[in-house]
């Protein structure tokens, strides 16, 4: 399984839509995977007909448009997006395969979203107003536009106290998008520690932290632009220095990668560069020690 697909490669996913999408009608919308579907008003089915006026993204959620109607979705860990130029003509069935929706165009084009393994994560709305989500619109500020500043970090920061870097950048009611794996480049870039308390920064450290939020997101957007989407996995792992790479040599001063697991993930750091040469307990066996 790889990664889970995080904002860079899902604005990669937006743009690659919206090149191909915008101005195309929908013909038809099957649903094979009926736990993904979260609404049931308005059905599926009248999307049908439709023209896509817009691709967007809010966080990670994948924001398609159409006529006062919006196909918003997210890929969770296991989900991803196919493209095929020409899409089968007889509907999808309900099966067990990785086949959750199929999205054909008034072309024959289209994606199918699809999701590997048994934990079924993949959800999908159909609503008029993208803000009905709740998980929409608890959403965090997105840190590529162009209103997210140093002030806007600073005060995101600032209200979240004692509270650990690492976990203030990954949350989505935090900061939008950055995620698991972004989070952990963004802190090696910056050279801080990934358990120094979000509150705690000095003006130099803010203003570091600021441009590996911007410089990382961006180089990721980057080095996946125009790339077909069944690539944009393999370049998110090829693209990072920390993340992944346990026991690995840091590309920036050759010592060697460290992490600490908990129960549902894990990070990588460098000691050298984030934590002055010190590792990090390990969370999991961190309490029976105590």
């Amino acid at each position: 399984m790889g990664p889970m697909p995080e904002m860079p490669e899902v604005e990669s996913l937006v743009r690659f839509l919206s090149e191909r999408c915008v101005g195309r009608a929908i013909a038809r919308v099957d649903l094979a995977a009926f736990s993904a579907l979260k609404t049931y008003d308005p059905p599926l089915s009248v999307l049908a007909g439709l023209e896509i006026d817009g691709v967007g993204r809010h966080g990670k959620f994948i924001d398609v448009s159409a006529q006062g109607l919006h196909l918003v979705f997210h890929l969770a860990r296991a989900g991803w997006l196919r493209w095929r130029d020409v899409q089968p003509e007889a509907p999808a069935r309900p099966g067990k395969g990785p086949l959750a929706l199929r999205v054909v165009l008034d072309d024959g084009s289209g994606f199918d979203l699809t999701e590997a393994g048994t934990q079924r994560k993949l959800a999908i709305h159909v609503v008029a107003d993208p803000m009905a989500i709740p998980m929409v619109a608890t959403l965090g500020p997105d840190p590529l536009t162009d209103s997210f500043d140093e002030a806007a970090l600073a005060a995101v920061l600032a209200g979240a106290g004692r509270s650990q870097l690492k976990g203030v950048l990954k949350d989505q009611r935090t900061i939008a998008g950055i995620g698991n794996a972004y989070s952990d480049e963004i802190l090696h870039a910056a050279r801080l520690s990934p358990f120094k308390p979000a509150g705690s920064l000095s003006e130099t450290e803010l203003a570091t932290l600021y441009a590996a939020i911007k410089g990382e997101l961006a180089g990721a957007i980057a080095r996946a632009h125009g790339l077909a989407a069944k690539d944009l996995k393999g370049e998110k792992k090829s693209g990072m220095r920390v993340h992944g790479r346990t026991g690995l040599p840091c590309p920036v001063c050759g010592d060697e990668i460290a992490e600490v697991s908990f129960a549902d993930s894990s990070l990588q750091y460098c000691p050298t560069c984030q934590t002055g040469g010190k590792k990090l307990a390990d969370r999991r066996l961190s309490r029976l020690l105590k």
